[in-house]
C-alpha cells in the first residue's frame, strides 16, 4: 500500500455494546485502523457502546481533534440499539449517498446482509470539514469496505481543501 494518507489524521470508532464492555474483541475496529495506519495516516481509535448519544460524542470528539476522516464500524443493522446513521446525520452537512451504495454492492458480493446496512456518509459541517463514514460491523464488510475506501480518501481530502478534480 502506498502512503497516500501521510500526516492525514483519522479517527476509528468502533460501536458495539459487547466490545465496550470487553465482552468481545473489537476485530472490525483493528482491521480499518491498520488498513489506514498502512496507507500512512495517523490514526485514533475508540470503542463506544451502541446509541445516539454515545456515538454523537465520539463523532464530535474526533472531528474536535481535527480528524479528516471519521471511520465508524457497527450499529449500522436494523437491531434496537442501533443508531449509528441517526447519530451521525446530526453532524453531516452534505450527504454523499453514493459511499454507501458502493461499499453496500462491494460487501453484498460476499456478505449477503450488506443490504440491511444504513449506514451513510457525508461531510461535516464549519470552517474545518471531515469526512464521516459509516462501516457495517462485520469483519468481513468493514475490510471489504476500508478497501473500497482506501483509494478513494485522497481525492475526497483534496476536493475538501479545495483542490482541482
Amino acid at each position: 500500500m502506498t502512503n497516500e494518507l501521510n500526516d492525514v489524521l483519522c479517527a476509528v470508532i468502533t460501536v458495539s455494546d459487547r466490545a465496550s464492555r470487553g465482552e468481545r474483541v473489537d476485530t472490525s475496529g483493528k482491521v480499518i485502523a491498520e488498513a489506514l495506519k498502512d496507507a500512512g495516516a495517523e490514526v485514533e481509535h475508540s470503542v463506544v457502546a451502541d446509541g445516539v448519544d454515545t456515538v454523537l460524542n465520539a463523532l464530535r470528539a474526533s472531528t474536535s481533534t481535527g480528524a479528516r476522516v471519521v471511520i465508524t464500524t457497527g450499529g449500522t443493522g436494523i437491531a434496537p440499539r442501533d443508531f449509528t446513521p441517526e447519530a451521525t446525520a446530526s453532524i453531516i452537512a452534505r450527504p454523499i449517498p453514493g459511499i454507501p451504495e458502493l461499499l453496500r454492492r462491494v460487501s453484498g458480493v460476499s456478505v449477503p446482509t450488506a443490504a440491511l446496512s444504513r449506514g451513510i456518509a457525508g461531510v461535516t459541517g464549519g470552517p474545518i470539514t471531515a469526512i464521516v463514514i459509516n462501516l457495517p460491523g462485520s469483519l468481513d464488510s468493514a475490510t471489504a469496505g476500508i478497501h473500497t475506501l482506501l483509494p478513494l480518501l485522497p481525492h475526497m481530502i483534496a476536493q475538501l481543501d479545495g483542490e482541482d478534480h
